[in-house]
């Protein structure tokens, strides 16, 4: 193993790390943005095609994202595991890691298809509206699959973005976005001679698009990467690098899904109260995660940069680097939400159809949430970026139970007090949300700064 040299002067000081982390972070927000299109555009398509299936689509997102995001903690633990071998030059430790991340991630998507695909009954018997729950559970009879290509292209990302290669995550993402609008827009609607699907076809759409997208990324991996050799007698298990990926991965599983399940329980809540107020609750949300798409990138780039902070032992470098970030997130922040308080009205009417008889109560419920969606937009960025850089740090186990404590005793429980017990209803559960932001910030950012304050030698031994 050899040790990575020095970096140059430019690469250090302020104006160093702020040009260092833009130039990793800048695509990665782009990649995020696009990805994140992907859903916006379904929710956009099935509001202007029906409330209802918009609300299904919400309902059925929430799920979606808890098993996705609680699989993708293997692909999250590859980013920093690789991001430090590549710095200590480590060529071999970086595709172990990598393959484990595939095996395990594979694994996990085959366990998840067994809740994924008879979802409909969950949400009936959660106590959803029937027919919400009906095409909520036929979104994912379909779309469910998708879960095998999402969690390989995960893990790819994660492998792309330690070598710090996430200009083609950009690109292919951006593709991938334009696809899923044109394939999503003729099923949902039946254009251009394709038959009217309604929510199957943005379903349809989506696994497709999800397919393609994963496909791509290996074939950049093998044919540009060749000397990672990835699928090299790929049948071999490694249970050392397993046991690495493990480890790490799982606690990020866990804070991911104490955070998702955070949001889809609000959803769950949202849904007691209306089909219009749940509407509404996925609109604000969309809106609310857009800002967040740049929060991820951010904290996906001060992930692989503290990593290599790590492997080369430089702790001052890996504080600059924090501060740098944190500075970024707070300014976007900001900025976000001085746009959901001047132009609440606009945002929310882009996802309703202007003939849709229940688009004003819609839009009257969505301006009230994304004024509390402006509250929460410093907070939110604050714990994404601390998770960031304790990740970087290889600190994940302590971190997830400061986010469950910060989500699940704090968060939900205040929502259903406020919403249900005092009836404030959807109002009280977006406060819940708020409240748990802001105590896992907190919590988060005092774990990063104590380990910060020791000496890096101690922390990857």
């Amino acid at each position: 193993m050899t040790q990575a040299a020095a970096l140059s002067p430019a690469q250090t000081g302020w104006s160093g790390h702020v040009r260092g982390l833009l130039a990793l972070a800048v695509p990665l927000i782009g990649s995020n943005l696009a990805g994140f299109a992907i859903q916006l555009t379904d929710t956009v398509l099935l509001g202007w095609y029906d409330v209802t299936a918009l609300a299904g689509i919400v309902l059925a997102g929430s799920l979606w994202f808890i098993i996705m995001l609680m699989g993708s903690g293997f692909a999250g633990a590859v980013m920093p595991l690789a991001a430090k071998a590549a710095q200590e030059g480590d060529v071999r430790e970086v595709r172990r890691v990598t393959r484990m991340g595939l095996w395990l991630s594979l694994a996990y998507a085959a366990v998840s298809l067994a809740i994924l695909l008879p979802s409909g009954r969950i949400f009936a018997a959660l106590g959803q509206e029937p027919e919400v729950a009906r095409l909520a559970g036929r979104y994912l009879e379909i779309a469910g699959w998708g879960i095998i290509p999402v969690l390989i292209g995960m893990v790819l990302r994660s492998f792309l973005t330690a070598l710090e290669r996430p200009s083609v995550l950009l690109i292919s993402t951006i593709g991938a976005a334009v696809l899923n609008a044109v394939w999503g827009y003729a099923l949902i609607f039946g254009v251009w001679g394709m038959p009217e699907m309604g929510i199957e076809g943005a379903a349809w759409a989506a696994l497709a698009t999800q397919t393609l997208s994963a496909a791509l990324l290996l074939g950049y991996a093998l044919i540009r990467l060749p000397q990672y050799g990835l699928l090299t007698r790929f049948w071999r298990p490694d249970w050392s690098a397993m046991g690495r990926v493990f480890r790490l991965g799982w606690p990020i599983g866990g804070q991911l899904l104490a955070e998702v399940g955070l949001f889809a329980g609000s959803a769950i809540m949202v849904g007691w109260v209306g089909e219009v107020q749940l509407a509404a609750h996925g609109v604000a949300l969309q809106m609310a995660s857009a800002t967040f798409m740049i929060h991820l990138g951010l904290s996906q780039a001060v992930t692989v940069r503290t990593g290599q902070a790590l492997g080369r032992g430089d702790r001052e470098g890996m504080v600059q680097g924090g501060l740098v970030g944190i500075g970024l997130s707070a300014f976007f922040a900001l900025l976000a939400s001085v746009v959901f308080l001047l132009f609440p009205e606009q945002l929310m009417a882009v996802f309703v159809d202007p003939s849709d008889p229940k688009r004003p109560q819609v839009i009257a419920v969505g301006v009230t949430l994304l004024a509390l969606a402006a509250v929460f937009q410093l907070f939110d960025g604050a714990q994404v970026l601390a998770i960031g850089l304790l990740r970087g740090l290889q600190d994940t186990t302590v971190p997830m139970v400061l986010a469950a404590l910060s989500y699940w005793v704090f968060g939900l429980p205040v929502g259903y007090v406020l919403g249900f017990v005092l009836g404030w209803q959807e109002v009280g559960v977006w406060v819940g949300l708020v409240t748990s932001l802001i105590a896992a910030s907190a919590l988060l950012m005092a774990r990063f700064w104590r380990r910060a304050s020791r000496p890096l030698s101690g922390l990857h031994a």
